[in-house]
C-alpha cells in the first residue's frame, strides 16, 4: 500500500512541475541561442518563461540537458536575456489546442492567431503535438484517387487519398503558384498549409491569393516565417501535422501541404549543431535524418472509418541538385515525387512538372487499365519529343524515320495543352482524364 501512495505522490509532484507550480531556475549561461539554467526536473519540449526583468519575458523550450543543467532555446532571437534571469515552466509542450474553429484561420507555431480579429474562436479540444501511435497493420490501404485540381498530376501522376509525395524544385520555377492552385482546386475536405521558413511577404501574398470565400471555409494556414527561431519552425511543422491528424481522426480527407521540408531540416540542423551533434553529409547531423521519416510517417491513411492525410512536402533542390541529402532521405520514405524543371519553365510550361523525372508509386493500383495504358503512352511520346527536340527544331529529322517520334511531334501541342494550366483555371479529375484521352 505504501508503494502505491509513494507512486501517487510522485505523480502529483510531476503534475505540479508541468504546470509550473513548484520548480523554478536561474539562467547561468547564454550564448545568444542556447541558455543554461539550474537543472529542475522536466522533459524535452517543455515550454518555459524567462523573465528578463520585472516587465519583460521571453518564451523558450527545453531541448536537452548537460551537467545537471537544462538547455533552453529561446523563441525570440533578439531577446535580452541576462545572467540570473528567472526560468519558470509554462506548459509541458506536449499538447496543442485543436478544433473545427481553426478553419479559415492563420496561426503561428504557438497556436496564436495572426489575424487582426477581435472575434477569436474558442478551442476546447487537444491533440498531442508528437502525434498518436498508429499500428501500421491497422492503416487502411490507398484505394481511390484524390482530385488535386491539377490536370497534369490527375492524369499522368495520379495521387491517392493518403499518399505522401515530395515536390522537388529549385528557386523560381513556380512552386508557390502550384501549391496555391492545389489549395484552391483540391477536392479534399480540409486543407492544412504549413508555411515554414518562408519570407513574411510570401506568407501575406499566399493568404491573399488563396483565401477566397470558398477556400477559406476549409483551409488552415500555419505560418512561421524565416525570421523566427529554429525551434518555432520545427514546432510549426509539428503543429500543422497534429492538426491534420485531428481532422483525419474526425473522418475528414485532409490535404497537408508543407512548404518546405528543407527549411524544417535546416532548423533541425541549427538545433542539432548547437547541442554539439557531429555534422555528417553537407553539415546535417543524424537527428535531421531521423526527424524526416518521423514527421512524414504521421501522415497517410488512418484506421477503418477514419479519414486520410494526403501530404505534399516541398523540397528545395539547391542549385537544382536533386541528390541533396534531404531530397534523398525524403524520396526514400515518400510514396512518390514531383519534380519541377527549370527547363520546362523556360519553355513556358507551367506548372513546370517534369513528367519523366516524376513518379507516383500508387498510381497503377488506383486507376483502371485503360487510364494506365494511355498515361504510359503519353509519357513515351513526351520523352521521345524532349530527347529529339533540338533535332526536330533544327530540321534534322524527316517525317517517316520513326513512327513513334512522328506521333510525338504531331501530338506535342496536345501534350503541352495537357501540361499547361493557368493558376485561375481549375480542372477536376474527370476533365483531366478526358483531356488525356484526346491525345492519340
Amino acid at each position: 500500500m505504501s508503494l502505491i501512495l509513494k507512486k501517487m505522490e510522485s505523480n502529483i509532484e510531476t503534475i505540479q512541475l508541468i504546470k509550473g507550480k513548484k520548480y523554478k531556475g536561474k539562467i547561468s549561461k547564454f550564448d545568444g541561442k542556447i541558455a543554461e539554467c539550474d537543472g529542475f526536473p522536466s522533459s524535452i519540449g517543455t515550454i518555459c518563461k524567462i523573465s528578463c526583468d520585472e516587465e519583460n519575458f521571453v518564451t523558450s523550450e527545453i531541448i536537452g540537458f548537460r551537467d545537471n543543467k537544462n538547455l533552453l532555446a529561446v523563441h525570440d532571437l533578439n531577446a535580452n536575456v541576462v545572467s540570473g534571469a528567472t526560468v519558470e515552466v509554462l506548459d509541458s509542450g506536449t499538447d496543442i489546442e485543436v478544433g473545427f474553429n481553426l478553419l479559415g484561420r492563420v496561426i503561428d507555431a504557438n497556436g496564436q492567431f495572426l489575424e487582426n480579429d477581435t472575434n477569436l474562436p474558442v478551442l476546447n479540444e487537444r491533440w498531442p503535438i508528437n502525434g498518436k501511435f498508429l499500428n501500421p497493420m491497422e492503416k487502411e490501404e490507398i484505394v481511390e484517387p484524390l482530385d488535386v485540381g491539377i490536370k497534369a498530376i490527375n492524369s499522368l501522376l495520379t495521387v491517392g487519398r493518403g499518399q505522401r509525395l515530395g515536390i522537388v524544385a529549385g528557386s523560381g520555377v513556380g512552386k508557390s503558384v502550384l501549391l496555391g492552385m492545389m489549395t484552391k482546386f483540391t477536392a479534399a475536405d480540409v486543407v492544412i498549409v504549413g508555411l515554414i521558413g518562408e519570407r513574411s511577404r510570401e506568407v501575406r501574398s499566399f493568404v491573399n491569393h488563396v483565401f477566397d470565400t470558398k477556400t477559406r471555409k476549409k483551409t488552415i494556414i500555419v505560418a512561421v516565417p524565416a525570421d523566427k527561431s529554429p525551434l518555432l519552425r520545427i514546432r510549426g511543422a509539428m503543429r500543422a501535422t497534429s492538426i491534420a491528424e485531428y481532422f483525419r481522426d474526425k473522418g475528414k480527407n485532409v490535404l497537408l501541404i508543407m512548404d518546405s521540408l528543407t527549411r524544417i531540416a535546416h532548423a533541425k540542423r541549427e538545433v542539432g549543431l548547437a547541442l554539439g551533434e557531429q555534422p555528417t553529409s553537407k553539415g546535417y547531423p543524424p537527428s535531421v535524418i531521423s526527424m524526416i521519416p518521423n514527421l512524414i510517417e504521421r501522415t497517410g491513411t488512418g484506421k477503418k472509418n477514419s479519414g486520410s492525410i494526403t501530404a505534399f512536402y516541398t523540397i528545395l533542390a539547391d542549385s537544382d541538385d536533386t541528390n541533396d541529402p534531404v531530397v534523398d532521405t525524403a524520396r526514400a520514405i515518400l510514396d512518390g515525387h514531383i519534380v519541377l524543371s527549370r527547363e520546362h519553365a523556360q519553355m513556358g510550361i507551367y506548372p513546370a512538372i517534369d513528367v519523366n523525372m516524376s513518379l507516383s508509386r500508387v498510381m497503377n493500383s488506383i486507376i483502371d487499365n485503360k487510364h494506365q495504358e494511355q498515361a504510359k503512352y503519353i509519357k513515351k511520346l513526351y520523352s521521345l519529343y524532349l530527347d529529339n527536340r533540338d533535332l526536330v527544331l533544327m530540321g534534322g529529322y524527316n517525317k517517316g524515320q520513326n513512327e513513334d517520334l512522328d506521333r510525338a511531334v504531331e501530338n506535342w501541342s496536345k501534350i503541352c495543352k495537357l501540361l499547361i494550366q493557368s493558376e485561375n483555371q481549375p480542372t477536376n479529375f474527370n476533365q483531366s482524364i478526358n483531356e488525356l484521352f484526346k491525345i492519340n
